[in-house]
């Protein structure tokens, strides 16, 4: 069994250092030729990411910490964030899918948080036919961020319910800001014109790339950030109390963590 849980942590942050590598080349190296940093490797590194995600639940069922009732939980709640993400479709920014994902992530942990983030988003491209070069980095991104929640889920459940919905909403808040830079980078060296102080430099120092990067994201994606950022933590403070209550007893039946009995007393 442990060597089982080795074997997914290992798998998730190979995952994640490459997709790391993925979004962050442009700051440091030269025009690349790397297959995996071109916009046509997309279709390749959504596949690597989803099998990744899918992995992890495997070996999580081999080991005993998923069964076949979780599973179906983790399928339900892919579908139901896939299907939020469709009420925000077409609005600036405004995007309710990440307030059932963060709070989902914090209660479950956080390789159910990457597995539910990478599978929903890749659900919900199919749905809206948003399948395209940025769909990896978002699959990877929405990972992340189940991966940020289920962690700090294990420093702060153990305060007051109270404390722990202020934790869910700073989560949402940063989450949302982060997803948006994200983005943007990733997004930079393609839609940026090559003769502009906003440009990306290929092969130029780390700092002015940086520094152009900024001044890029700062300019052209405030306008979807804060209306995302508002849009979720407003929506964790009305449900996360009685989505807590509600997913910490599917957790204690399910027979998740062996923490479970602990985090449902603290929320009393």
């Amino acid at each position: 069994m442990l060597r089982n849980k080795a074997l997914s942590s290992i798998l998730l942050s190979i995952g994640s250092l490459t997709g790391l590598l993925a979004f962050t080349w442009p700051l440091y190296l030269p025009k690349s030729e790397i297959f995996l940093f071109q916009p046509e490797a997309a279709r390749t590194f959504a596949i690597v990411i989803a099998l990744i995600a899918v992995g992890i639940v495997a070996i999580d069922i081999s080991q005993g910490a998923l069964d076949s009732k979780a599973v179906a939980l983790l399928g339900v709640l892919s579908a139901l964030i896939a299907a939020l993400r469709l009420v925000g479709a077409g609005a600036v920014g405004i995007e309710p899918m990440w307030f059932l994902l963060i709070i989902s992530a914090y209660v479950f942990g956080a390789k159910f948080g990457f597995s539910l983030g990478v599978i929903a988003m890749g659900i919900s491209a199919l749905i809206t036919g948003g399948i395209g070069p940025w769909l990896p980095f978002q699959m990877l991104a929405a990972g992340w961020i189940g991966i940020a929640s289920g962690t700090i889920s294990k420093i702060s459940h153990k305060f007051h319910l109270k404390i722990q919905i202020a934790f869910l909403i700073f989560i949402g808040l940063v989450s949302s800001l982060a997803f948006g830079l994200l983005m943007d980078l990733q997004l930079w060296p393609w839609i940026a014109s090559t003769d502009t102080q906003l440009s990306y430099i290929p092969g130029g120092a780390i700092i002015d790339n940086f520094q152009r990067f900024m001044v890029f994201h700062l300019a052209t994606a405030l306008a979807w950030d804060i209306p995302r950022a508002i849009t979720t933590s407003f929506l964790i403070a009305i449900s996360a109390r009685p989505l807590l209550h509600s997913l910490r007893r599917a957790q204690l039946r399910l027979n998740f963590t062996l923490h479970a009995k602990e985090q449902m007393a603290s929320a009393r």
